[in-house]
């Protein structure tokens, strides 16, 4: 049952705990594969941005790093949380992904009318057959068994195909500095290792909350793209402490994690598009203020977040207009003081340093988004 008196915590309280997790406050010391096992996956809708998160959290990150744990298979990406692709580490591959298979279904079900009369539990194994023979593209996919149902929508057959089972990208996708396209074998495949059971939602919610809180059900639910979760929660109270939040919304941790002073200084930090830190929580107001909600993104195109004090503060894009020079440019969404620039400035200087290979930086603070205010 909810504790009515609960303390309450700030938002302020909330974004320093939230930063202090999400290795934000101050660069760790840790090994890229720890990071990336600690964070619970690097969310990795597009190839670069796991990269820059790792930049951002760890002293000293080389892109290498992250390249060579892909190349040796320690870490892959895989769609897991949210239906999205991560980059986890080949274990958490193994046991978030059946964790998340109901989401998997869901997402499947909105092509059922595509797949009138596919038997799923065969498709599945002539995919496995397919994949295991040699890494596969979508397109592959839908020609392959396409024969086998003539009548059904060929999309929606390589849609199942990824539904139901796990699936790899393969590097060289993925690799810092290389390209290739998505092709896809199974977790097991790629690992050379037999399926593992599936994480518990209990050992899950844990390690959510030592990343992501103080959290609530909801924020959970909305991280992961499960649903139920409350008896779960319920199940661990026992184990957590309680907090409210300022709206009075019952939030949970861990009994030992860092909640910091609400005014432990915050640098700033450049995140990618789709940092899970922006999209953990279904309240994101611990770090988008709310007069500042969706603009870090128009339509389907998402930028760049520059965090100031621990919030969304201003966009930025990295350009390379040349062999020879990188332009990082950024989008102020309020007023940035004299001083503030100035450590903005250094951190972007810093990031070009690390992440791009023109041997000329410039920064830019400029104007490249229009939201039609």
């Amino acid at each position: 049952m909810a504790d009515r008196n609960a303390p309450v915590l700030s938002t302020r309280a909330l974004n320093r705990a939230t930063m202090e997790r999400q290795l934000l406050l101050r660069r760790a010391a840790v090994p890229a594969k720890d990071a990336v096992s600690h964070l619970v996956g690097l969310q990795a809708q597009n190839t670069r941005p796991p990269y820059f998160q790792l930049f951002s959290r760890l002293e000293d990150f080389d892109p290498a790093e992250l390249s060579a744990l892909m190349e040796s298979r320690e870490v892959v990406r895989i769609v897991s949380l949210r239906s999205t692709i991560h980059t986890h580490t080949a274990e958490d591959a193994l046991t978030l992904r059946p964790l998340v298979q109901p989401a998997r279904d869901r997402e499947l079900s909105m092509f059922r009318r595509g797949l009138t009369g596919v038997d799923l539990d065969r498709l599945a194994a002539l995919a496995r057959e397919l994949v295991e023979e040699r890494p596969r593209t979508m397109k592959e996919l839908r020609e392959e068994l396409l024969p086998h149902w003539p009548d059904a929508d060929p999309r929606a057959l390589a849609v199942a195909a990824r539904c139901r089972l796990p699936l790899v990208q393969v590097t060289p996708r993925g690799v810092w500095g290389r390209s290739g396209q998505v092709a896809l074998t199974t977790a097991e495949h790629w690992l050379d290792t037999p399926p593992r059971h599936a994480a518990t939602p209990d050992a899950t919610v844990l390690r959510y909350l030592g990343a992501f809180g103080p959290a609530s059900v909801k924020d959970m639910q909305t991280w992961a793209g499960l649903t139920r979760m409350r008896e779960v929660f319920e199940r661990l109270r026992p184990r957590l402490v309680t907090f409210r939040d300022e709206n009075g919304v019952e939030l949970f941790d861990l009994p030992d994690a860092p909640r910091p002073d609400p005014d432990t200084p915050a640098p700033p930090r450049f995140l990618p598009e789709f940092d899970n830190v922006l999209l953990g929580h279904a309240d994101r107001t611990r770090v988008i203020p709310p007069a500042y909600k969706g603009r870090n993104g128009v339509g389907n195109q998402a930028y760049g977040t520059v965090l100031a004090d621990g919030f969304l503060a201003a966009l930025w894009r990295l350009d390379e207009t040349g062999p020879d020079t990188s332009v990082l440019t950024v989008q102020a969404l309020g007023e940035l003081g004299p001083a503030l620039r100035e450590e903005i400035t250094q951190e972007a200087v810093d990031l070009q340093t690390v992440m791009s290979a023109a041997p000329t930086h410039d920064v830019r603070f400029a104007t490249f988004v229009d939201f039609g205010d």
